[in-house]
């Protein structure tokens, strides 16, 4: 699989960067998606979801060790069923934190149903000419984490667990072996660097 660009990628060493744009007095969440990439396109892709308001409510560090709370191990079982759902996914690392969940999506549909994308031919190209290209929207980045959040709300709410996911999640392209590998050791260490985490609430 070729390795594509990637987005926000000085962010990626200090973990998931939320940038927000002050607007009418209230604070308005910028999007992270590159706007004109086919986020069905074969690749790796660094996700990170939220529960909202950051409540810690998957379970909680003891030791630099995650336990999770049972909430947390179906969040646990609904990622891990992602290929089940999306045969074209693969998963690479990933972790349930207290409040959210990071993970390593890889996209690896057939070559022979893909066209390989040339981000640079894009961005110079006049955007308002170009065709809808994206394919079938079931079968992209967004699809894939709705399907997984919908799983593990649908078993808060039968339930009555009042659990909710923040509305959007976040990602960064991965291109190549390094940021791969740094990612990794990222996402393994995080019960350990947990009192650092930006999203770390006591």
């Amino acid at each position: 699989m070729e390795w594509v660009e990637t987005q926000n990628l000085a962010s990626l060493q200090k973990g998931i960067v939320l940038d927000t744009t002050r607007y009418k007095s209230k604070y308005r969440i910028e999007s992270t998606r590159l706007r004109y990439w086919d986020y069905g396109e074969n690749g790796y892709y660094f996700i990170t979801i939220c529960v909202k308001d950051h409540e810690c409510v998957l379970g909680c560090i003891k030791n630099g060790e995650m336990v999770l709370s049972e909430i947390g191990k179906i969040t646990r079982q609904c990622w891990q069923e992602i290929p089940a759902h999306f045969p074209f996914v693969l998963l690479d690392e990933f972790v349930i934190m207290p409040n959210h969940v990071h993970g390593i999506i890889v996209i690896d549909k057939p070559l022979s149903v893909v066209e390989t994308q040339n981000l640079a031919n894009v961005q110079t190209q006049n955007i308002a000419s170009l065709p809808n290209r994206f394919g079938p929207q079931s079968q992209n980045l967004a699809s894939i984490i709705r399907g997984f959040k919908i799983g593990v709300k649908k078993w808060a709410t039968i339930n009555n667990n009042p659990f909710q996911w923040q509305s959007r999640f976040y990602d960064h392209i991965i291109r190549n072996e390094y940021k791969l590998h740094k990612i990794r050791e990222y996402i393994i260490n995080n019960p350990r660097n947990w009192e650092k985490d930006e999203n770390y609430i006591l």
